[in-house]
């Protein structure tokens, strides 16, 4: 068999997964598709330990209705339960999902509407049968095509996403600015320990606030990268900016917040030269 005998059978089998995958998605039949989602509420929070682990995340109870039912759960996130819930307060919303007829089965989820058609899979599938197409064309007709192949989908992701995330992370300061600040205090540092796959032994340390808003609401979070010297930190006094919408979004250190934005803009401008760059250079030795 031959390259295009191999290229044939490659976008055959992808291009039939892709086709039976949207084909899912258009009847409805998709496992996400079919999956209940339901908002909950978190009825109580307890406090971390000092000294246990963050992988299960702020102990939380939280409550949710079957709306086939009617019926009415008051669960908890001990164990394996979906995504971990680092930012808590009394009487926030979080999404919960389970299949039908199964609310036992439930996961935490912090967008309760993504993936909601499962085009995953699909989607993957499309994706190699582009990939299978440039590393043909790179082979049968020239390498540069390579660079093309590679150059213009990252270019135009580049020139899509870089302005949307100067504009969210603009809004993001801004909000964060838009009032004065409140005073919390580190009640607990949360320490986990682990051993890679040459028997190096790592620790981590995660620090967890306590602030009041300027509202009333009471939030405990984790603070894992902007706080100094987080193994000490317990017990430390630190100045809170949130944003008045969602206290989840919040920042002690507001310098890093301009440092991050500037960071991420430099990044997105120079990975945005790389795929032009690579289109041009491609073109011109064609």
């Amino acid at each position: 068999m031959g390259l295009q005998g191999y290229l044939a059978l490659w976008c055959g089998a992808f291009g039939t997964a892709a086709l039976v995958g949207y084909g899912r998605s258009l009847a409805g039949m998709t496992p996400a598709q079919r999956a209940v989602r339901v908002m909950g509420r978190i009825e109580r929070v307890r406090e971390p330990r000092h000294g246990s682990s963050q992988r299960d995340g702020i102990p939380v109870v939280v409550s949710f209705q079957d709306p086939s039912t009617g019926q009415e759960f008051t669960v908890t996130n001990d164990g394996d339960h979906g995504e971990r819930i680092s930012v808590a307060w009394t009487g926030r919303e979080i999404g919960v999902r389970y299949p039908r007829g199964r609310p036992h089965a439930f996961q935490f989820v912090g967008d309760l509407w993504a993936g909601r058609r499962g085009l995953g899979w699909p989607n993957f599938a499309v994706f190699l049968i582009y990939v299978g197409l440039v590393v043909f064309a790179a082979i049968d007709w020239s390498w540069p095509w390579a660079l093309i192949g590679f150059g213009v989908p990252w270019t135009m992701s580049g020139v899509f996403h870089m302005p949307q995330n100067a504009r969210v992370a603009g809004r993001r300061i801004e909000a964060l600015t838009s009032q004065p600040p409140v005073q919390g205090r580190v009640i607990a540092v949360l320490t986990d320990t682990g051993t890679d796959s040459d028997g190096h032994t790592s620790t981590s340390h995660t620090p967890v606030i306590a602030f009041t808003t300027h509202e009333g609401t009471n939030v405990t979070a984790y603070c894992a990268d902007e706080l100094p010297d987080p193994p000490n930190s317990y017990g430390r006094d630190v100045t809170i900016h949130y944003t008045p919408d969602d206290p989840a979004v919040f920042t002690p250190n507001l310098r890093a917040e301009h440092r991050s934005r500037s960071l991420d803009t430099a990044f997105g401008v120079v990975a945005l030269l790389i795929g032009v760059a690579a289109v041009v250079v491609g073109a011109v030795l064609l």
